[in-house]
């Protein structure tokens, strides 16, 4: 099994949750975050002044998933989230070594 953990533009989820669904991804979730890669911010105009933005706003985004799927899903977030500009987030795949489902117990890949 592998966790996959994305950080990407805000207004690439709708893209991007399409692009899971149509494999067939069940559940992801979704947190507000913010941070700096390479961009390491930017500047912006309010009422005449000039200031720096250090952190800008993403998202970051979770899956669990078979370790079969995990290629798959990381293509679709990959193709989905690009927008060939500086920023565009990152993708990393952990191993997930276990999962239960709180409501029936069940645990490993059946919990997914």
């Amino acid at each position: 099994m592998k966790f996959i953990m994305a950080i990407i533009k805000p207004f690439k989820l709708d893209a991007v949750r399409e692009a899971l669904s149509s494999l067939g991804v069940e559940g992801m979730t979704i947190t507000e975050v913010k941070g700096y890669g390479r961009q390491k911010g930017h500047s912006e105009i309010y009422r005449g002044t000039e200031y720096t933005v250090h952190f800008l706003p993403k998202l970051k985004l979770e899956v669990a998933v078979s370790a079969d799927e995990a290629p798959k899903v990381v293509e679709a977030i990959t193709q989905a989230a690009n927008s060939g500009q500086i920023g565009d987030g990152k993708i990393f795949v952990l191993d997930l070594l276990e999962v239960v489902r709180i409501r029936t117990s069940e645990s490993g890949p059946e919990a997914l």
